[in-house]
C-alpha cells in the first residue's frame, strides 16, 4: 500500500486544518495516510489518530547526539546547507522514503509571508525522489516572487482551489497546475442535538475571527459592525443567532470575540453560543442555519457545501476566489474587512443576502452537487 504524508499541519484546534485532513483521508483511497503535525495531542483530542497515523513534524535533536555531530560536519566541511534541517524533518522524509507521495495541505500557507520552512521540507523530499503535490491552495498573486516560483515549479502537481490563484499561477508560467474545489467541500457532517434557542432553518450563524479583526483599517470597526448586524437581526427579523467558532487556538481563538458578543446580547434570548466541536459537528450546526456570516474560510465552505446562503467577511484572495467560482462574481458575496469604514457596512451587506435568499439558495442547490463531486477528482490515482 502506498504511503502518503500530509504536511504541514498546525493542529486541529484550527478546524479548517482538521477539515482538510478529514476530507483528504475521505478522498484518497487505498493508501496509508500519515499526518506530520505540530500537535499530536491536539489532533488526538479530535480523533484524527483514528483515520491516519500521526507523526511529529519536527524531531528534537540533542547537540550531543551523533546525528547532530554528523550534521555539523556536513554543514561546516561539506557546505550542506540543509544538513541540520535534514535531521529536524527526518520524520517526514523517512515516512515516504520508498514508494511515497507528499501532499502539502496547508491551503493558504503561501499567503502569509515567505514559507521558508515549506521550501526546506520540499527540497529534502525532492532530493530523495519523493513526488510533492501542493494540495488545495490559494496564493495571493502579488506574493509570487522568483523564490516562490522556483519552489512551485518543482511540485509534481499543484491543485489550486479557486480560479484567482489558478489564473495567477498560469500567468506566472506554471504548467503543473489544475483547478479543483477545496477538498473540504467533501467533508462529512455530524448533526448533534441543537441547543435551546437554535431554531433549525431560522437561525443566522455568525463566525468572527481575531485574524480578520487584525486586518481591519479602523480601530474596532469590525467588532462594531458585528454589533450593528446582530442588533439589526434582532430588531428587524424573527431569526435567532448562533455564534459559531471555527478556530480555538489560544493565540487565535474565535471564542474570544464571539463570547464578548454573546455576553452583550444574551439578555435578548435571541443569541446562543456554540462551544468547541470537531469540524464535522460544526458543519452540522452550520448546515442547519438559514444564513451564515463567516470570517473563516472553512466555515464558509461548510455553509456553501450545504447550500446555506453565506456572506464572507474576507481578508484575502481565497474568499474572493471561492465565491467567484461558485457565483460567477464575489461582489455582494464577500465583504473585504479592509473596506469596513462605517458601522453599518456589514448589516447593509447582509441585507442584500437576506433579500436575495431564494435565488442564492436555489443557485447553490442546483450547482453544488456537481461542484462538490469535482473534489473527488483530487484522488491522487486519477490526477
Amino acid at each position: 500500500m502506498q504511503k502518503i504524508v500530509l504536511y504541514p499541519h498546525g493542529g486541529s484546534g484550527n478546524h479548517g486544518c482538521e477539515a482538510l485532513v478529514r476530507a483528504t483521508c475521505k478522498i484518497i483511497k487505498n493508501a496509508n495516510v500519515i499526518l506530520a503535525t505540530r500537535s499530536k495531542n491536539e489532533d488526538s483530542t479530535y480523533a484524527l489518530d483514528e483515520i491516519c497515523t500521526l507523526i511529529n513534524e519536527q524531531e528534537q535533536i540533542s547537540k550531543c547526539s551523533f546525528s547532530y555531530i554528523k550534521a555539523a560536519i556536513k554543514y561546516h566541511l561539506f557546505k550542506d546547507q540543509d544538513a541540520f534541517e535534514a535531521i529536524t524533518y527526518k520524520s517526514i522524509t523517512n515516512s515516504v522514503k520508498n514508494n511515497g507521495i507528499a501532499l502539502s495541505i496547508g491551503g493558504d500557507n503561501y499567503c502569509y509571508g515567505v514559507p521558508t520552512y515549506i521550501y526546506i521540507i520540499n527540497r529534502l523530499l525532492r532530493k530523495q525522489g519523493t513526488p510533492t503535490i501542493l494540495w488545495g491552495c490559494s496564493i495571493e498573486p502579488s506574493s509570487i516572487n522568483n523564490e516562490m516560483l522556483d519552489d512551485l515549479k518543482s511540485y509534481s502537481l499543484i491543485i489550486a482551489r479557486e480560479s484567482i490563484t489558478y489564473e495567477a499561477m498560469a500567468k506566472a508560467g506554471l504548467k503543473n497546475v489544475k483547478l479543483l474545489p477545496d477538498p473540504a467541500f467533501q467533508l462529512d457532517r455530524v448533526d448533534l442535538e441543537l441547543p435551546d434557542g437554535f431554531v433549525e432553518g431560522n437561525t443566522v450563524g455568525i463566525n468572527l475571527s481575531p485574524m480578520v479583526m487584525d486586518c481591519e483599517n479602523g480601530k474596532n470597526i469590525t467588532f462594531r459592525n458585528y454589533e450593528k448586524l446582530i442588533e439589526g437581526i434582532i430588531a428587524d427579523t424573527d431569526m435567532q443567532i448562533a455564534l459559531i467558532p471555527h478556530v480555538v487556538w489560544c493565540e487565535n481563538d474565535d471564542r474570544v470575540p464571539l463570547r464578548m458578543l454573546f455576553e452583550k446580547y444574551k439578555h435578548t434570548g435571541r443569541v446562543v453560543m456554540i462551544e468547541d466541536h470537531n469540524c464535522m459537528e460544526l458543519k452540522g450546526y452550520i448546515a442547519r442555519c438559514r444564513f451564515m456570516i463567516a470570517a473563516r474560510t472553512h466555515a464558509s465552505i461548510a455553509a456553501y457545501s450545504t447550500c446555506v446562503p453565506t456572506l464572507v467577511v474576507g481578508y484575502s484572495v481565497k474568499a474572493k476566489g471561492i465565491a467567484k467560482d461558485i457565483f460567477g462574481t464575489y461582489d455582494n458575496y464577500v465583504l473585504p474587512v479592509q473596506s469596513l469604514s462605517k458601522e453599518d457596512d456589514l448589516k447593509n451587506a447582509f441585507d442584500w443576502i437576506y433579500k436575495n435568499e431564494s435565488q442564492i439558495r436555489a443557485h447553490l442547490q442546483s450547482m453544488m452537487p456537481e461542484y462538490r463531486e469535482r473534489a473527488y477528482k483530487l484522488q491522487y490515482n486519477k490526477l
